[in-house]
């Protein structure tokens, strides 16, 4: 292919390794699916040498392709795609220095230029001011995706989106929640869509209820002053949680292109009854002792302001007012430094009058 795509990570430090995003480009790499000559930098203030990343991208990745493949060739393949750049997410100055890099890589070909800003959502502007007037593709698309969250609330959003609207087109703007990437996810959409035998079941006369739950072992750890801004209800419950009850409830989409998924999930959230006070409660974890180790409580946590009332828990009932859910509750319950860490998404089915098979526990 004649074509250069080269996709820009916009991090900061230890995103690299706790997301493990390089670890799901690999199979597409290695299937071709990619184009050619298709490179990846990564972008941050922190120094680090091109070694220095793919050293740091290895301990990430893990061979998932044919076992006939030599696998330890494919990574160092994908390896040697891998490139860094580190800068302000401000400066003009640094961004024309890392288009002079990837316009090295890219040898005079036709260029596209993905940047994904995974970044704290308050560099966002200056990041894509200094990305469009300084790194853009000449001859070829600029794209950049940007992570949730969009804004605090609806008025920040709409601040944010019009903010971005100064430097980009709408069809040069990718808004993403991470989540819905997750096999689980994915899984929901092909169980609901590729089998005919659960249509007449998925509804109110065979679900009794709903269950969408998100469980961390883990609490804040260090990253308490981003989370207390938002909280759990914010950062997991309006979202990630929101998103998948979108998806398990939605009427057949026309088609599977966006813009017809969208509209099927606008349809069920439209549906929605407001949130009562009532149906909601928030809790806050305190410090306690497992296996012989000792956790701190939230608000011991350095990075959180004293005294914080931010929820590190909650649990809801929302109800979807539509001929196929009327009265069936959509439990949502989600949480931090938790017993369990899970994802999981349930529907309670009432029992039958009458089994022929009975179940063993």
């Amino acid at each position: 292919m004649s074509q250069l795509s080269v996709s820009l990570w916009l991090v900061h430090p230890g995103t690299l390794r706790r997301k493990r995003y390089f670890l799901h480009f690999l199979p597409f790499i290695t299937r071709v699916v990619f184009p050619k000559h298709f490179t990846i930098f990564g972008y941050a203030r922190s120094k680090m040498t091109d070694a220095e990343l793919r050293n740091m991208v290895s301990k990430t990745l893990a061979c998932r392709i044919d076992k006939r493949e030599n696998c330890g060739e494919k990574i160092d393949q994908f390896l040697k795609r891998c490139f860094y750049h580190s800068g302000q997410y401000d400066s003009q100055e640094n961004f024309a220095e890392l288009d002079k890099k990837l316009k090295e890589q890219e040898g005079g070909r036709v260029s596209n230029r993905l940047f994904y800003l995974s970044i704290p959502p308050n560099i966002f502007i200056d990041a894509v001011k200094c990305t469009s007037s300084s790194a853009s593709s000449g001859i070829g698309w600029t794209r950049v995706i940007v992570e949730k969250p969009f804004g605090r609330d609806s008025d920040s959003s709409a601040a944010l989106t019009k903010a971005l609207k100064q430097y980009l087109e709408e069809d040069q703007i990718f808004r993403i929640d991470h989540y819905l990437g997750k096999e689980l996810v994915e899984n929901l959409s092909v169980l609901r869509f590729s089998n005919l035998i659960f249509e007449p079941l998925w509804s109110r006369q065979y679900i009794r209820n709903v269950q969408l739950i998100f469980s961390e072992d883990f609490g804040t750890e260090g990253r308490g002053g981003y989370f207390d801004n938002y909280g759990i209800l914010r950062d997991i419950m309006q979202n990630h949680l929101l998103q998948i009850l979108a998806l398990f409830a939605m009427e057949t989409p026309v088609s599977l292109d966006a813009e017809d998924i969208r509209n099927e999930k606008v349809k069920v959230l439209r549906s929605m009854r407001p949130l009562q006070l009532e149906d909601v409660v928030v809790g806050q974890y305190k410090s306690h002792t497992k296996g012989g180790v000792a956790y701190p409580a939230y608000i011991d946590d350095n990075t959180v302001p004293k005294g914080s009332l931010t929820p590190t828990f909650a649990a809801a009932a929302l109800f979807i007012d539509n001929a196929r859910w009327d009265g069936v509750p959509f439990l949502m319950k989600a949480g931090k430094a938790l017993h369990k860490k899970r994802d999981r998404d349930k529907g309670a089915v009432p029992a039958c009058a009458w089994q022929l098979i009975q179940p063993e526990f």
